[in-house]
């Protein structure tokens, strides 16, 4: 079994439970995309390892069996990260594909200086997750765009204005700007449904009196790219990203009046750790130093 501790922990917690939506709401993520990850454990297991009731969950005997063995591999999984942690004071740092804005270079020169057996390693994460492994416990900061769910402490690195990208031969392509409302009825390129706050942003839900039309969803730059080519839909994205996508007879137009998007550090909220600390007060003097 090819089992990702992440699936695991997802499965003890609603074991706790009793109850998916409660799980969802301790795991910070939301229910659909919990129970399309405890249908991917047994289907990985080969076994049904719970039972829908009425008002809950309860453990078959094949779960039932799962559970111990759970918990000891996710006590070693984290036993072992505290010792990496505390042996090398390597600092995992989860950036999503595109983020960054040359800030990461200056935090990490900042951070030797400040912290010299500090060791930050950048981990590049899939679009899916909107806390950049926060969640999971994968990575000990995160540089994502806000929202970032869950209990965290974010700080502000960049704001940057909403573009559109538009597919080849769009009719507004060409334009330098557009109100929201000429392409608010169009189909949109949306990030997967367990990212949760983050698409909603991204599809301007704030902005509308009904649900998103959404003709593709997105995991990754390419994706992207390809579905604009496809001509399955237009994309909100950050100003700054648009460079990654004008090619080939796409175009970008800024969105004149939607809010701007927020590029934040994050880290669990109750992470105090001195390695986490020295990250976090690099980020903070790097982007002080730009103004």
């Amino acid at each position: 079994m090819d089992v990702h501790s992440r699936d695991l922990r997802y499965f003890v917690a609603v074991a706790q439970e009793r109850h998916v939506t409660r799980a969802a709401a301790r795991l910070h993520v939301s229910q659909p995309a919990l129970s399309k990850q405890l249908r991917a454990l047994e289907r990985q297991v080969g076994a049904t390892l719970l039972r829908r009731l009425p008002h809950g969950v309860e453990l078959t005997p094949a779960g039932e069996a799962l559970l111990p063995h759970a918990h000891a591999v996710l006590e070693r999984v984290d036993l072992a990260a505290a010792d990496v942690a505390t042996a090398g004071r390597r600092l995992v740092v989860g950036v999503s594909t595109g983020v960054g804005r040359g800030l990461l270079p200056a935090v990490r020169s900042r951070v030797a200086a400040r912290e010299p057996g500090v060791d930050p390693h950048v981990r590049t994460v899939a679009w899916d997750d909107p806390t950049a492994g926060l969640a999971d416990g994968t990575s000990d900061v995160a540089v994502a765009w806000a929202p970032v769910p869950g209990r965290v402490r974010t700080l502000e690195l960049a704001r940057e204005p909403v573009v559109v990208a538009l597919p080849p031969g769009h009719p507004l392509g060409g334009r330098a700007a557009v109100p929201f409302a000429a392409v608010r009825d169009e189909a949109f390129l949306a990030l997967p449904a367990d990212a949760g706050p983050l698409r909603a942003f991204w599809l301007a839900e704030a902005h509308r009196e009904g649900p998103a039309r959404v003709g593709a969803e997105i995991r990754s730059v390419e994706e992207t790219h390809e579905a604009l080519l496809d001509g399955r839909g237009v994309v909100l994205l950050a100003a700054g990203n648009a460079g990654a996508l004008v090619r080939d007879g796409v175009t970008v137009a800024a969105v004149e009046d939607l809010p701007p998007c927020s590029l934040v550090l994050a880290w669990r909220h109750d992470d105090r750790r001195p390695a986490v600390r020295a990250y976090v007060d690099a980020c903070r003097e790097v982007v002080a130093a730009r103004g």
